[in-house]
């Protein structure tokens, strides 16, 4: 597909939030090196109670049991992408699928996302693209952040490309490179302390808005010593379950105060990003992911960063749906043999194009 110039590709990105699994159907069109897209539609769906349950327990899975899951997660990821693209199938190229990281161990050289790619693409009958992370890692790079590559593509209008999902990671240009990394926690945090409520989610920073901080608490968070490592670097689960949980466990507080404390503490943290790498923004902070919809912690990070910086919140489909796009991204350059993730953001030996292509 080398001398192609227009894909069709279906996105599917489900987030270390279990937040459920965000599809976007986008045609794709390329212009020498330029590229821009038009979203066709979107779709979301919930996880059924029991495979949550399975995904939230999946690091601590034994080596059988997990891989079982590996292929039952890519069947059940099938199923939503035949239902979705539905009569659009003979248009289109491929599913960009992401999968579910569980382990990212950079490190230790491994990445694993559930969803295999071949149960995705049998379950779906469609041409499925997965895997994206472990030829980087292969090629000594921290296999993430890989959205930057769409930032610099898609969205290079804005100095700062900001993603508040399960973790904060963020994307600018530096010396003609384009240079990425993981600021830290997000919603991953938010989400656990609503847990005890009932709840999913901190609806618009609700509940944080009315807590009081904890001092200690706060202290302890911005401590911590990843936010001192020098980037690329990367983060997922495992950090937080080693270090932020048992601080969480160490400072018990009404819900309300460790929600309070948690959003000042990743407001803080972002900003503090963003002033290091810029003195004053001249092009404004895309802020995009579930977080972008805490009304709450927007405000504490504008307050943040005010008056040198504009935090800009576009359409609500781009809010929610823009990491699915990217991956679909991925998935046209993955086709016409282009560079996909970027050395300079991961720390790899070379940019790569990576990958794996399954069909049914």
């Amino acid at each position: 597909m080398a001398n192609k110039n227009t894909f069709q590709i279906l996105g599917m990105m489900s987030g270390t939030s279990l937040d459920g699994l965000d599809l976007a159907l986008c045609s794709f069109h390329r212009e020498g090196t330029s590229w821009s897209y038009q979203l066709i539609r979107t779709g979301y769906q919930d996880y059924p109670p029991e495979l949550r349950s399975q995904l939230e327990k999946a690091i601590g899975l034994k080596t059988t049991d997990l891989l079982s899951l590996d292929a039952q997660y890519g069947a059940w990821l099938g199923e939503q992408a035949a239902a979705f693209v539905g009569t659009d199938s003979d248009s289109l190229d491929a599913v960009a699928s992401h999968g579910h990281t569980v382990h990212h161990r950079p490190e230790l050289g491994f990445t694993f996302q559930l969803g295999a790619p071949q149960y995705v693409a049998l379950s779906s009958g469609l041409p499925v693209i997965g895997d994206f992370r472990s030829g980087d890692i292969a090629l000594g790079g921290q296999g993430a952040p890989l959205v930057p590559i769409g930032d610099r593509l898609l969205f290079s209008t804005y100095e700062f490309c900001l993603n508040l999902g399960g973790i904060a990671n963020i994307s600018f240009e530096a010396g003609g490179k384009r240079l990425a990394f993981d600021i830290g926690i997000a919603n991953m945090l938010l989400n656990h302390l609503v847990k005890p409520l009932g709840l999913r989610y901190d609806s618009e920073g609700a509940l944080a808005r009315g807590g009081q901080i904890n001092t200690a608490l706060l202290e302890a968070l911005n401590g911590l010593a990843y936010y001192k490592k020098p980037y690329p670097k990367s983060t997922g689960y495992e950090w937080f379950s080693e270090e932020i949980l048992p601080l969480i466990e160490a400072f018990p507080d009404r819900p309300e105060n460790q929600l309070r404390t948690a959003t000042a503490h990743i407001a803080h943290q972002v900003a503090l990003q963003v002033r290091k790498v810029s003195k004053k923004g001249t092009g404004g902070i895309l802020v995009t992911g579930g977080g972008a919809l805490n009304t709450f912690l927007m405000e504490l990070f504008q307050e943040e960063l005010q008056p040198d910086f504009k935090v800009v919140l576009p359409n609500p489909k781009l809010i929610e749906y823009k990491e699915a796009i990217v991956f679909g991204l991925l998935g046209a350059l993955r086709l016409c043999g282009q560079p996909n993730v970027l050395a300079s953001v991961t720390g790899a030996r070379r940019d790569s194009c990576s990958g794996i292509l399954c069909l049914p």
